[in-house]
């Protein structure tokens, strides 16, 4: 069963010279913060690191998403973990087998989830769905933002809901990339649950009004796009 609708703004979007200010800004009104962690490796890019990470950890008590775009990510689950990180997503193109990788962050305290990029079937996560607590369904290469959306992924997350319903879990269904609000409600639509939004947040002219479009969006309420506060 789709669960409610959460927002989760991608900081890879923020200005990094007032990282703390733009998540006070947006903190309240946000569910979670997704944080990309690149090795430079799996992607051609860096993102955020151990230290942003902790140094986000004392400014928020909002969930700390983090998503491992990162060819050994199992070696950064301690690090993070120290650092205050709640959750870490890991790619099924590393881990085509994640039993064990998961079970590792587990032990950690770690909640964990699984990703697949546009071209990567459902049929390749979708056994491994039960350790999953939530699945992200990349709806642009990963690596840097400000992509288009791939709709053609809205096929993709309307099977992976179905699939998780069907088996009773609880995973949550996550779209990461080119999300805004032409898009937003045609994703939840399909069946997902957690929006991650970076540039239609944070390069928008009021980012807090802009949180609330996407609610409004989500809600079939674009006429009231007053700012809601976080669940």
């Amino acid at each position: 069963m789709t669960q409610p609708a959460r927002i989760a703004p991608s900081l890879l979007a923020a200005d990094f010279a007032h990282l703390g200010d733009e998540v006070a800004r947006i903190g309240p009104y946000v569910d979670l913060l997704h944080c990309d962690v690149m090795d430079g490796h799996f992607v051609p890019n860096i993102g955020i690191g151990i230290p942003v990470i902790a140094s986000l950890r004392k400014v928020t008590d909002l969930t700390l998403d983090c998503h491992l775009m990162a060819t050994n990510a199992e070696a950064y689950f301690v690090p993070l973990q120290e650092a205050g990180a709640d959750m870490v997503t890991v790619h099924m193109e590393v881990y085509p087998d994640p039993i064990g990788v998961a079970a590792k962050a587990r032990d950690l305290g770690l909640r964990f989830g699984l990703v697949i990029n546009p071209p990567t079937p459902l049929d390749a996560v979708e056994p491994y769905l039960d350790v999953a607590d939530m699945l992200v369904v990349m709806s642009v290469d990963p690596g840097f933002g400000g992509q288009e959306f791939i709709y053609q992924v809205l096929g993709k997350i309307e099977r992976a809901r179905k699939s998780i319903d069907s088996r009773g879990l609880a995973t949550d269904i996550q779209v990461d990339g080119g999300i805004g609000p032409d898009n937003v409600r045609r994703a939840r639509d399909a069946g997902a649950d957690v929006f991650v939004a970076g540039n239609s947040i944070f390069r928008a002219p009021d980012p807090v009004a802009a949180v609330a479009e996407l609610r409004a969006r989500l809600s079939g309420q674009e006429q009231d796009a007053g700012a809601s506060t976080r669940r």
